[in-house]
Order: C-alpha cells, then sequence, then structure tokens
C-alpha cells in the first residue's frame, strides 16, 4: 500500500464530487442569465433527440437574458416546445429567427427556498466526501490488520486523508457561500 498512491485516488474521487457538485449548481436559477439553466435540455427534432448545444448557438446578452439562434431556422418551434417542457417556468420568446428567454426576478421567498437546496445539495457532498474517507480509512485498518502496514504508517494515513477530508469540505462550503451570494444579490 503506497501513501501517494492512496492520496492520488482519494482525491480524484473527492475532485469528482466537488465537479458534479459544481455541474448542479450551475443548474440552480440565481436570477441571472445562464446558459447552464439550458444546456441539458434536449431537443426532439426530424425524429431524433438531440442536445440543445447541437442545434445552436446560445449566448448571455445581458445578466437577464439568454439568446438561442438556431443552425436550422426550421427547428425553432422544436427548440421552444422542449425549453417549455424542461422548464415551464421560462418564458420562451420566438421572433421566427431567434428564440430569446427572460430571466424572471426571484421573490425573497424563492431565493430562500433555493438557498434550502442548495445546503441539501452541498450536504449531500459533503456526505459524499466523507464516504470516501470512511471507504479509505477501512482499507488502511484492514491493512494494518493484516500487517501490510504499520501501526505508525496507518495513523498518518488516516492523518493525511483527515487533512483532505477537511480541505474538500472547506471547499464546498466556500462555493457554497459563494453561490448563496449570488442567489441573494438583487
Amino acid at each position: 500500500m503506497n501513501e501517494t498512491e492512496i492520496v492520488n485516488e482519494i482525491k480524484t474521487k473527492m475532485t469528482h464530487a466537488i465537479s458534479s457538485y459544481k455541474s448542479e449548481l450551475s443548474r440552480i436559477r440565481t436570477g441571472r442569465a445562464s446558459t447552464g439553466l439550458i444546456d441539458s435540455i434536449n431537443v426532439e427534432y426530424y425524429g431524433s433527440v438531440s442536445p440543445l448545444i447541437r442545434l445552436a448557438s446560445i449566448s448571455i446578452p445581458d445578466s437577464k437574458t439568454i439568446m438561442i439562434n438556431p443552425w436550422d431556422i426550421n427547428s425553432l418551434a422544436a427548440i421552444e416546445k422542449a425549453i417549455q417542457k424542461y422548464d415551464p417556468s421560462l418564458n420562451p420568446s420566438n421572433d421566427g429567427k431567434s428564440i430569446s428567454i427572460i430571466i424572471p426576478q426571484l421573490t425573497e421567498e424563492r431565493r430562500k427556498e433555493i438557498i434550502k437546496q442548495l445546503n441539501k445539495l452541498a450536504e449531500s457532498i459533503k456526505q459524499e466526501i466523507r464516504n470516501h474517507r470512511r471507504t479509505f480509512n477501512e482499507r488502511i485498518k484492514a491493512s494494518e490488520k493484516s500487517k501490510e502496514i504499520s501501526e505508525d504508517m496507518s495513523a498518518r494515513f488516516q492523518k493525511r486523508i483527515q487533512e483532505l477530508t477537511d480541505g474538500f469540505v472547506k471547499e464546498v462550503d466556500e462555493i457554497t457561500k459563494h453561490k448563496e451570494k449570488e442567489i441573494m444579490a438583487v
């Protein structure tokens, strides 16, 4: 059992957890326009389903507007329908050439609701990180028990894993605080 291999393996797993958290956060509405709000939309067009980003260019002309310019003008209706189906609160406006979505201002109540969801999501990611720690600690203890590693080495590995866990949990907290500020900004 090599310390570097263990550290790299746990870092990879914890980094993946952080990446998936950031990906989830990009889908949370903050009252500001973001391509993350619609980039996972799939559009049914000519009998096949394609991601929206393959059918159109998506831009953010200002903080409240998402602009969708399809490569094929005939796909406008299908894109509009897919947006409405994906999120009924988004109100796409089709001008015959492009689709614009004006992001409505969030109410104070809705902001607090979103922050509750955000904190639940953050807690689940922190739990995932702690589960990785527990799994690796169990492996280390099993190696110690089978005399593959010494007691001192086991303690050192576990201490290093705890330091990594603390760092990743702190990163989740910082990301969450930043997102909370973004949500509460009027």
